[in-house]
């Protein structure tokens, strides 16, 4: 049986995007036959005290040289550069999104993360990315060839859930309760538009231990209490029940690497509403949404009024969006472009 290894930092039970495309691979990955050994490597990172870093780079190093390791981006961009070098197994770095994007980062501590994430994309046997746009990025900002490039777009799960629309509309956004998630910019919007007919779920845990007590006092604040409800970390099928109730699909993202809520938005016929930024472009096909710019408060709060406004608008949205989910690929085909990698490295 042909071995490898998972590797990602913190539980492979968390909820975020990038943990679950790690987990469904992982899973597809040993269905299809292939011997996973799973590594949950310590929290903390990007920003690993010493003691993290140095478990981290002992449980990779502990790995034989047979046994490839994909290593999830969120650890491997922030690794002691030489501590990889003694790494023995293979490396395929699976890369998100590049860690400096995020969203209010002091420069500093951004430029330095570009230096060590470059520095550790060297040193990989191949890189793994979600979107053509993360290669585009990989490619010019961090000298990563093309021909070490592959991209694995997240497979999709045909939701069998029936549509049930409440009244009055629900507009739902999921992701983490972070600053690049623009759920503050979502807020100033539904404010805008408060004379209209319509309730909201923010789905998503705390990133920071900061961002939630700060997002929930703005809705306080814009007296949107009574309104938005924060629904923190769900289960599968409670985020599906949110999806078939749901009219609207809104996340007024800065930057994403690609966004699996887009597409899980789309598969179930959910007109978006987002930001032109990073891969939302090539994830979000037109006429399935309106993109507008980011932070463009004013914009957002258009687009939300216009679909809440005419529901012919927003039934032909939402064609288009089922027509182009049936399209999408699922965990198995996603899983399939892994092995073609592993087995190359």
């Amino acid at each position: 049986m042909r071995k490898a290894a998972l590797a990602l930092p913190g539980s492979i039970d968390a909820r975020t995007g990038g943990t679950i495309y790690d987990a469904r691979v992982l899973d597809s990955l040993r269905v299809a036959g292939r011997d996973m050994a799973l590594l949950e490597l310590p929290g903390g990172f990007p920003f690993p005290d010493s003691a993290a870093m140095e478990t981290a780079l002992a449980q990779l190093a502990a790995l034989p040289a047979d046994r490839p390791v994909i290593v999830d981006g969120l650890a491997f961009g922030a690794l002691d550069p030489a501590g990889i070098d003694r790494i023995a197994a293979p490396i395929v770095a699976l890369v998100h999104h590049p860690l400096a994007l995020e969203t209010g980062m002091p420069p500093q501590q951004a430029a330095h993360l570009a230096r060590t994430e470059a520095a550790n994309l060297a040193r990989a046997a191949h890189v793994l990315v979600p979107s053509p746009h993360t290669a585009a990025v990989l490619q010019r900002d961090y000298g990563v060839a093309a021909d070490r490039l592959t991209v694995a777009r997240p497979g999709i799960d045909r939701s069998g859930t029936t549509p049930r629309p409440v009244s009055p509309p629900l507009i739902l956004s999921v992701g983490l309760l972070a600053p690049r998630k623009g759920h503050d910019v979502l807020l100033r919007a539904l404010a805008a538009i408060a004379d209209r007919d319509w309730q909201a779920v923010i789905v998503g845990r705390d990133h920071d231990g900061r961002t939630a007590g700060e997002l929930a006092g703005l809705a306080r604040d814009l007296g949107l209490a009574d309104r938005v409800r924060f629904a923190g970390e769900l289960s599968q099928g409670a985020l599906d029940a949110l999806y078939a109730a749901a009219s609207v699909f809104a996340l007024a993202t800065r930057y994403e690497g690609y966004g699996m809520v887009f597409a899980e938005a789309l598969v179930r016929g959910l007109p978006v509403v987002s930001c032109r930024t990073g891969a939302v472009p090539d994830t979000v096909p037109k006429g399935a949404g309106v993109l507008v710019a980011v932070d463009d408060v004013p914009a957002f709060a258009a687009a939300l009024a216009r679909l809440l406004d005419d529901p012919a608008h927003r039934a032909a949205l939402a064609d288009a969006a089922a027509r182009y989910g049936v399209t999408l690929p699922d965990w198995a085909d996603t899983a399939a472009r892994f092995g073609a990698v592993l087995d190359k490295v």
